[in-house]
């Protein structure tokens, strides 16, 4: 493997060389400092990706140990894997390893499917099946991976904040948007039928649909056979702003299930005391019935990028911003019996692909070079997350402080 290989060429201080050798922790080395099993489950780290091992290789050449370690620290946090350009023999295999690999370290692994047709508006992270029944096939495939094991399933990002009729991608009679939520409920049926898988739908963001906007789309995707939905993913909303946007969805899916309007609900625009006397008046779904949430606290530690006033004319505030930080730990530990887990959904490190910012291009302006491609290892914004981290990384390296 090339994470090893690497390993194995760098004059490292002891402990970090042993740390690069070994690969991700174990259930034993690595309980005490996993935050994630504190409390509850104990989430899985997957083989990170082999650029930043590189990135790591390079930093300790260069002396620089403390940032290597923060790298490193980074990659050995428990995030999600993403399944999506596969076929549906290699998803199965692919996934099916993962949860095993997860069960005999006692963990729960975080599986993100982003293979649905159209995905994206097919703009910077586009591609997906072809068509319907080529995602129904790959879902199926993913299912028989998983088998009977614990996963938590992030469910196709952006497919119902972002459908073909919101980006211009539809015919006049809606039959896209029409297969999307087709698409989504199928994979929903099929995973939320897994005996130990726990299924979460889109909502984008806060600072994107209103509650009324997205939990119309929620219904008819199927949320109710759904464990809940997750929010913020590769996003940078604050993590009180995802909270509290999960928690009013939550409430209105339960109050449209039980006949009311979705129009009627209050949106996170609204002053928090007013918002909380309405759901205690208005919504009757018992919390034992109410759908439960997942946030990506990936890079949210600073919040959202704002650009200068009037510097862009699309200032793509989502597509590699700078000064942002790596947010909250992953843990199932949230202390909300609705809210399931913060997790790192999008991978820190990993590009949201080239921003031009309504410029010419091909460079960054915020950044003056070129950035890479959508899924990509970015250097430099890796060290931006972990320098900036909120709460900060812990000292002395992957494992915390040493005694």
């Amino acid at each position: 493997m090339r994470r090893r290989t690497a390993a194995r060429a760098l004059a490292l201080p002891l402990a970090l060389a042993a740390a690069l050798l070994t690969g991700p922790p174990s259930a034993g080395t690595a309980a005490a400092a996993d935050p994630s099993r504190a409390h509850g489950a104990r989430l899985y780290v997957p083989e990170g990706n082999p650029e930043a091992y590189e990135q790591v290789a390079g930093l300790v050449r260069g002396g620089r140990y403390a940032e290597a370690a923060g790298v490193l620290a980074m990659v050995r946090t428990p995030q999600a894997v993403w399944y999506g350009d596969q076929t549906p023999a290699e998803v199965e295999r692919q996934a099916g390893a993962v949860v095993r690999d997860a069960a005999r370290k006692g963990a729960v692994p975080v599986l993100a499917l982003y293979n649905v047709p159209g995905r994206d508006c097919s703009n910077y992270s586009g591609g997906g099946a072809s068509t319907t029944a080529e995602y129904r096939a790959w879902v199926d495939a993913v299912a028989r991976g998983i088998g009977g094991h614990d996963a938590m399933v992030v469910l196709e990002p952006d497919s119902l904040a972002l459908l073909p009729a919101d980006c211009g991608q539809d015919d006049a009679r809606g039959s896209r948007t029409d297969a999307r939520f087709t698409e989504v409920r199928y994979a929903v049926d099929t995973l939320g039928g897994l005996a130990r898988a726990k299924v979460y739908l889109d909502t984008g963001h806060p600072g994107w649909h209103t509650v009324g906007s997205i939990v119309p789309r929620l219904v008819r995707a199927g949320v109710g056979d759904a464990t809940g939905f997750f929010t913020n993913a590769s996003n940078y909303r604050t993590e009180e702003d995802s909270h509290w946007y999960g928690t009013l969805v939550s409430a209105c899916v339960g109050y449209v299930e039980d006949g009311g309007a979705a129009a009627d609900c209050p949106d996170q625009y609204r002053p928090r005391a007013e918002a909380e006397a309405w759901i205690a008046e208005h919504v009757t779904t018992p919390l034992s019935r109410r759908k439960h949430f997942v946030t990506d606290t990936s890079r949210n530690g600073l919040g959202p990028w704002t650009a200068p006033p009037g510097k862009y004319t699309d200032a793509q505030d989502w597509c590699n911003p700078p000064g942002r930080g790596l947010g909250d730990r992953p843990t199932t530990a949230t202390g909300d019996p609705l809210y399931d887990a913060k997790l790192w959904i999008k991978i820190p490190g990993e590009s949201d692909g080239l921003c031009l910012r309504g410029t010419a291009g091909p460079e960054d302006p915020e950044r003056g070079a070129v950035d890479p491609d959508a899924g990509h290892w970015f250097p430099e914004q890796a060290l931006e997350l972990v320098r900036l981290a909120r709460p900060p990384l812990p000292a002395g390296g992957p494992f915390g402080p040493r005694r």
